[in-house]
Parts: structure tokens; sequence; C-alpha cells
């Protein structure tokens, strides 16, 4: 496995209706936007993004290679990774002859995608469903996004360096994490609960694979607004000056 050199790639994961596709809907200039709908379901808002309702998984891998020549493709969402793989494994690994080298294959599809993404040098978004499993060997909850054969043992998050984690959190806990990425509004504080992305691992999600360049979130920053476009321009400051804001 080689390291993916694409600042500006992130994973957003989470459980289902936790926010993740509404995370989507600040995005800057979305007319310029390949949206690789894997799901072949509607957005929950009105979107201008180029959307590509996608029947066989390769035209992932074409939809890469085309924004990455594309001078007016500002950037790529992938929604979901995981109804993605599954395609993967429904359309080329169930039908093999042969199980094995399609399994191998099943690996080689991903892997080969997260090199167009290296290559890409554009915004990617990743969008993925994660599932609780109990770990039998530690005897403890482990959530992350489910995925089968080799590809398991590293787990599909070794792939990136931001990961961050779609929930809902009550107002009343947010108050310990207040910082300049997170709003809540007057109608979040009469609801008394707030769509958010986690940023940190705390106690309660140690078995969680977030993840980010050390020192990019402060321990205040480990709830921010899940807005993708606000992450996006947080991380391109981090790499352009080295430090958070």
């Amino acid at each position: 496995m080689s390291e993916v050199q694409n600042d500006q790639l992130i994973l957003i994961s989470g459980a289902s209706a936790s926010g993740k596709s509404m995370s989507l809907r600040d995005i800057k200039n979305p007319e310029k936007w390949f949206y690789l709908n894997c799901e072949n379901k509607r957005l929950p808002f009105k979107s201008k993004f180029q959307d590509y309702r996608i029947t066989d998984c390769y035209q992932v891998h074409e939809g890469l290679d085309a924004a990455a020549e594309n001078k007016d493709v500002e950037g790529v969402i992938i929604d979901t990774l995981t109804f993605l793989m599954d395609q993967v494994e429904n359309q080329y690994v169930l039908t093999a002859s042969n199980t094995m080298k399609a399994w191998g294959d099943f690996a080689k599809f991903y892997k080969d995608m997260m090199g167009k993404v290296a290559l890409c040098n554009k915004p990617v978004i990743m969008l993925a469903h994660t599932r609780t499993d109990l770990d039998e060997q530690t005897m403890s909850q482990v959530t992350a996004v489910p995925i089968k054969g080799s590809l398991k043992n590293e787990g599909l998050e070794a792939w990136f360096s931001t990961v961050v984690s779609t929930k809902v959190v009550s107002i009343k806990e947010l108050e310990e994490y207040k910082n300049d990425l997170l709003t809540i509004t007057e109608e979040e504080a009469e609801l008394g609960f707030k769509h958010v992305f986690q940023t940190r691992l705390t106690k309660k999600t140690i078995g969680e694979r977030i993840r980010s360049p050390f020192g990019m979130f402060s321990k205040s920053q480990t709830y921010i607004d899940n807005d993708a476009q606000a992450l996006l321009d947080y991380l391109n400051d981090y790499y352009k000056t080295g430090e958070t804001q």
C-alpha cells in the first residue's frame, strides 16, 4: 500500500441518516463537480452537481480520469464508497468462475482507484457507511467502514489521512467544544441537537477510525459543522501554513 498524496482527499463516514449527504450542500461551484452517484438516489437538497448514476463500478475509474484531464472540473464526490464496493462484488466477484482471482481483482479495483485519486490533484470527497462490530480478540466495539476480502485487514480508512465521522450530538454536550468551526443556529438550539463532523477520538468513540494529520484539529475542534466545503477550506489552509487556524 502506498500513501495517497492528494491533500484534498476526505472520507466522510457515518451511520445512515447522520448527515453525510447533507454535508455537501454548500460545496462551491457545484456545477463544476462530478457527483458519482453509486446509490442511485437523489440528494436530500437541490443540487447543481454533474450527477452521474453509476451502473458499472468501473465508471468511477473513468470519472476520476476525466476529472483529472478536464480543467473545468473542480472536484469529485463518490457517494457512497460502501455501495461502490458492494457493486464490485455483485458484478465481478459473485459472477466469476474463479472466485479466488476475483477477490484479488476486488482489492485491485480499490487500489487502482486510489491511485487515480492521488493523480487527480483535485478535491475528492468520498462518503461511506459505517458498521459497529465486536472485536472478539479485544472484546471491544469497533466502528468502521465494512469491507470484504484482503482489504478488511488494512481497512479502507488506512488510505485516507483525513477521516471524519458524521454524528448527531446534543447541544448540551457541544457546549464544552466551542470553536470557530462550530456554529449553533437558533433552530438547532431549540431542537436540542446538531448534526456535526467528529474530527478527533474521544473516550466514548475510541473504537472508531477517525483520523487526521497531527495537530490539524485541537481538542475544542473535536466537533465542527458538518460542512464539507468548510472542511476543505480548513484543510487547504492547514497544508498551506502547516498549522491550524
